[in-house]
């Protein structure tokens, strides 16, 4: 269920591209499964989540200010302009909302991974 999230959340992200402009969406990274995986699977799994919120959080940066740019752009609209800013901003912030989304599935998944692991390796 959580990767067709992680799946979801992808599509979403890419979907919105052209709202970002030159901001990439970066891919979330394969979590390692805790009941079978080895303690170098697990550091590597680790390793990964971590490159993935530190470009995620890149990614983040990258779409500040098309929101910013929306927000103006919403707050000096009015009639039918407003209506195409308002989608532009709502579109904008669900983008960068996906990726804080993205995050803390990933995040969490990586824990319950974890949690599995110790419990299957104990000591």
């Amino acid at each position: 269920m959580s990767l067709i999230k992680i799946t979801a959340l992808g599509l979403l992200l890419g979907s919105t591209y052209a709202a970002a402009g030159d901001c990439v969406a970066p891919a979330a990274p394969t979590i390692p499964d805790g009941s079978s995986s080895t303690m170098e699977q697990m550091i590597a799994g680790q390793t990964a989540v971590k490159a993935f919120q530190a470009a995620n959080i890149d990614y983040m940066a990258c779409l500040e200010p098309a929101m910013t740019a929306a927000d103006k752009r919403l707050k000096k609209s009015s009639g039918d302009e407003k209506a195409a800013a308002e989608a532009s901003y709502d579109e904008t912030q669900a983008t960068y909302n996906a990726a804080v989304s993205a995050e803390e599935e990933v995040a969490g998944q990586f824990n319950a991974a974890i949690r599995v692991y110790k419990a299957a390796n104990p000591g």
